[in-house]
């Protein structure tokens, strides 16, 4: 495992996204190579309201991720929550853990200034979710669910895949 400074897993996770990431808070979880493959995101970004906790940055994940959603597993997982009482209420409580978390950073100083977001913030789930038992994506339950959130479908897609990481080593390329 490597070790890299701040400012290196700043550059990191930017280029696994391509894209600045200004709302970049901590890594939530590394892969065994020492790579991020989940970031806490701050609860704003751009001055506006961004529900995303715990965003995925693993190049290896996101794809493997997409091609489960190009089989059809949003519209298999969604039936089996709309099919299974225990399912729905473990994902409620996915969501409302995820309100919990995102809602203690606004006792950071530096966000005390968005304070009229914060109920804004307080409504919605995961990625934004406004119905707690709909699926929006994979990606973002893979997220919660590697950084430590019980979430079912995240665990579900975990469990389809047939590794949490690449066999490569592949963002040791973003260091070059």
């Amino acid at each position: 495992m490597e070790c890299f400074s701040d400012k290196d897993v700043r550059k990191i996770v930017e280029k696994q996204l391509s894209i600045n990431a200004t709302n970049f808070c901590k890594v939530a979880k590394f892969c065994s190579y020492g790579f991020p493959q989940v970031i806490k995101s701050l609860p704003i970004k751009d001055e506006k309201p961004f529900p995303t906790l715990n965003y995925l940055v693993c190049p290896y994940l996101i794809k493997e991720i997409s091609r489960l959603e190009e089989k059809g597993y949003i519209k298999k997982f969604q039936d089996e929550v709309e099919a299974n009482k225990e399912l729905r209420e473990k994902l409620v409580n996915a969501h409302t853990k995820v309100i919990e978390e995102r809602d203690k950073f606004f006792e950071r100083d530096d966000l005390k200034k968005y304070e009229q977001w914060r109920n804004v913030l307080k409504s919605v789930g995961s990625g934004g979710i406004k119905d707690f038992t709909k699926i929006k994506c994979l990606h973002l339950h893979l997220a919660d669910f590697l950084a430590g959130i019980e979430n079912p479908i995240g665990e579900k897609v975990a469990s389809l895949l047939k590794s949490l990481e690449c066999d490569d080593s592949y963002c040791k390329r973003f260091l070059e």
